[in-house]
């Protein structure tokens, strides 16, 4: 009588001498089991080393950096990293599809529209900003489970918009984590890489996203070298720390005068402007400011700004640098120019609407030409933030 014995290692169902499947350490640690179709649920034929069999889900600049990373690896003969690399991503509303779509269909790499996720056999799934959640049967699809590159330290800011409130909280460090995908849940897996990296100076969400999906891409390379031994040297998350990053709605981007600080109002600026630009009320029309400016101190020490108390959102033009000046709770913004039913800048908004009501109402006090907060309806900003989403992901 022959006995054949075959080697069960890594992701593959283990079985004991008593014929009970025990699930390897890497998938207890994510809260996975075994899935009800057994060891073919599993992926029996699960490979020990690479070249990996990859699926790739996501939509947005961030993502597409991954999946620019993944093709490089996958042509590269010599590394033999990468054998196969498809991609699943959203629908869109625009003909040109997402970033990923749009890089995926020049690449000429298969895609597939979710929910629909091919059928082909992969080791691996990754997902960088895809922003549904998956199932732990999708999971267990795949031997080696899915990972997630997500541009936060976690379990600092978990949620679809890390980067934005990365900037609108004035976080002086931040990081790109690797880590496994947990069924139904976001952001909670475990930990299998973790970079940090200072935020630069006064930089945007658009500028840190580059800075982030460069290091992100590279961390996903490393991981995938070593995937099994990644894998299974995992760590929890720590359960201190835990923030959160919701998507923005339109609502955020109206300026609240009396209550924001001059910093506050350029951390706004810089983590949504290039999305939804801040908002704000003049004579009941509303006003977008499209480009922020700091006031610098020699500005600043104008008697006409420093003589008398200034209600918040007053105004004034500064002509020598040609900007709008506008008071907020600690002091003063500079704007250079604005959107009042078509874009203006900062002179033709004082030479066509301050002007000429400062003359038509010499009499009046100058508060009565401030900027006011802005309320939006609420229906209002729920349209806006997913026209907002879906600017932030091309």
């Amino acid at each position: 009588m022959r006995v054949l014995l075959r080697r069960c290692w890594g992701p593959g169902p283990v079985r004991c001498a008593t014929g009970v499947r025990s699930t390897p350490q890497w998938r207890a640690l994510a809260g996975l089991g075994v899935s009800s179709g057994g060891e073919e649920g599993l992926g029996a034929r699960a490979r020990e080393k690479p070249p990996w069999r990859v699926l790739f889900f996501g939509t947005d600049r961030f993502a597409r950096e991954a999946l620019r990373a993944l093709h490089a690896a996958r042509d590269n003969k010599e590394e033999e990293l990468i054998e196969k690399l498809e991609v699943v991503t959203v629908p869109s509303p625009s003909p040109r599809g997402l970033p990923v779509k749009r890089y995926a269909v020049q690449s000429q790499l298969p895609v597939y529209e979710w929910p629909d996720v091919g059928p082909g056999d992969y080791d691996v799934g990754i997902v960088a900003s895809f922003g549904r959640l998956l199932s732990e049967a999708l999971i267990l699809k795949f031997p080696y489970g899915i990972l997630n590159v997500h541009p936060s330290c976690l379990p600092r800011w978990r949620g679809p918009a890390p980067i934005i409130h990365t900037v609108l909280h004035g976080d002086k460090v931040t990081g790109v984590t690797v880590m496994q995908i947990r069924p139904k849940r976001f952001d909670v897996g475990p930990i299998l890489k973790q970079e940090t990296v200072p935020v630069p100076p006064k930089s945007t969400a658009k500028e840190l996203e580059a800075l982030l999906s460069r290091l992100g891409a590279n961390m996903l390379i490393s991981v995938l070298k070593n995937l099994p031994e990644s894998l299974n040297s995992g760590r929890q998350q720590p359960a201190e720390g835990v923030t959160y990053a919701p998507k923005i709605s339109a609502g955020k981007s109206c300026i609240k005068w009396e209550e924001q600080t001059s910093e506050q109002i350029f951390r706004l600026y810089r983590a949504i402007g290039n999305i939804i630009p801040l908002q704000t009320l003049w004579m009941d029309n509303t006003v977008k400011l499209l480009d922020l400016v700091e006031v610098n101190s020699s500005i600043l020490a104008d008697p006409k700004l420093t003589g008398q108390a200034v209600i918040p959102g007053s105004l004034m033009y500064h002509k020598q640098s040609q900007i709008l000046l506008v008071s907020c709770k600690d002091g003063w913004i500079g704007v250079r120019s604005v959107m009042l039913k078509k874009t203006l800048t900062a002179t033709d908004f004082y030479n066509g609407y301050l002007h000429p009501w400062y003359q038509t109402n010499s009499q009046a006090q100058p508060s009565q030409c401030r900027f006011q907060t802005l309320r939006l309806a609420a229906k209002k900003q729920q349209k806006k933030k997913i026209v907002a989403m879906q600017q932030c992901i091309k």
